[in-house]
């Protein structure tokens, strides 16, 4: 039987839940009857490593990676449609702002798609491919640079949690022959935004592996990099991963810890916690100053971009994600694979991850509320044994979702 063509677009491969989703699509795949062509704008990001060798990584085209590049760099590279399109959409978007919040805009990746495309190459050299996927938001270079017989597209967020202009994407979204959405909660926040897309929506969960994530997270010890500078004092040891950007609320978490330590030093005076925080992004410098500000220089510590985050998780005492809001979070999961017991802020998708108290805890969104719903947890140490236990006998993994794709081509 003749093998299938599968193309799949994504910006980059830097770490974050969506990359790593797609590399769990990428490994569940059987080879045997499909030919995967990926196309990445830009060629950069630690998940490169990790592509499976049977996937096609098609030759990285000069355009495509100036879409997120710095302008200056589009400017001195002489792509001027590019650059005029660019700078047409940031005077849109800036247009479309006035008098919205700009911390929960995704407005912006629409108006740079829309303006730009007309400069980008098609990408028909490639040939005719049985389905087109585009991975991430913006979906317009797949819709107008990829000749495929059924074309879908992915969701990866939730839509009431962002600003977007509506009757600009549409057009997009609806053109798609197909909607994947990565959960039932993010099926109906996006329903919510487009009522009239739900003959096109396929619920696919992000795929993972177990087994991947527990062979990563014993490539190393993380333990001794994690272990307190203050050998008097016993330290909890919390971990967060995540961009640094609004929707991951890390600028709370100095805040959060801050309060967390005085209210455990009533019931503990030689206890405290350290959390550690694994990311980038455009929010790092808010985040050293709210640690500054809450002087947490000592007790929030920031390690940075990790190529591999797993042995972080497997050694820290509790896995914290504090989000303002999410779509279906990737690292909850991965921690819930190792075992960890997971906290998750009471954002509007929290309860289709966790069962609250039984895999995991969900705390109040507020900072005294996630603060007090910590500490509670850390003294509750009975509460996270049962949890770890529960862990151990459920299987978290979903590779036969793959299924479900293979059903649409």
């Amino acid at each position: 039987m003749e093998k299938k063509r599968i193309f799949i677009s994504i910006h980059y491969m830097e770490l974050g839940g969506a990359e790593i989703s797609l590399i769990g699509l990428l490994q569940a795949i059987d080879y045997s009857h499909y030919d995967i062509d990926l196309f990445i704008h830009s060629h950069r990001g630690e998940l490169l490593n990790y592509i499976p060798k049977e996937v096609n990584l098609l030759p990285e085209i000069v355009e495509y990676t100036q879409i997120e590049c710095p302008m200056m760099d589009t400017l001195m590279n002489g792509f001027w449609g590019i650059l005029f399109g660019r700078l047409k959409a940031k005077w849109l978007h800036h247009k479309f702002l006035k008098n919205r919040d700009k911390n929960e805009s995704a407005a912006g990746l629409q108006y740079v798609a829309k303006c730009i495309s007309p400069f980008l190459p098609s990408l028909y050299k490639f040939g005719k491919y049985d389905l087109a996927i585009s991975f991430l938001t913006p979906h317009n270079y797949v819709l107008d640079k990829v000749l495929a017989k059924k074309k879908i597209c992915w969701i990866h967020t939730d839509y009431t949690k962002v600003i977007i202009n509506v009757d600009e994407e549409f057009p997009t979204w609806s053109a798609y022959d197909n909607i994947i959405s990565i959960s039932p909660d993010v099926t109906k926040s996006f329903l919510q935004i487009f009522p009239t897309l739900k003959h096109k929506i396929i619920e696919i969960g992000n795929i993972l592996s177990p087994n991947f994530v527990r062979n990563r997270a014993e490539e190393f010890d993380a333990h001794m990099e994690l272990k307190s500078r203050k050998k008097d004092i016993n330290y909890i040891t919390i971990l967060s991963i995540g961009r640094f950007s609004y929707p991951k609320n890390f600028d709370n978490i100095p805040d959060i810890c801050r309060r967390i330590n005085s209210m455990i030093k009533i019931q503990n005076s030689k206890l405290k916690v350290h959390w550690f925080l694994i990311g980038y992004g455009s929010d790092e410098q808010l985040i050293r100053y709210s640690i500054h500000e809450a002087d947490m220089e000592d007790d929030v510590i920031i390690l940075g971009k990790k190529s591999n985050p797993y042995p972080y998780i497997k050694a820290c005492d509790i896995y914290v994600q504090p989000s303002r809001y999410e779509g279906n979070s990737v690292t909850v999961r991965e921690a819930q694979m190792l075992y960890k017991p997971v906290v998750v802020t009471d954002y509007p998708t929290a309860k289709s991850q966790i069962q609250n108290g039984l895999d995991g805890l969900i705390v109040p969104m507020d900072n005294e509320g996630c603060a007090h719903g910590i500490a509670d947890f850390i003294a509750n140490i009975s509460l996270r044994e049962k949890i770890k236990k529960y862990l151990k006998t459920h299987d978290y993994g979903n590779v036969m979702e793959i299924e479900k794709l293979y059903q649409l081509i």
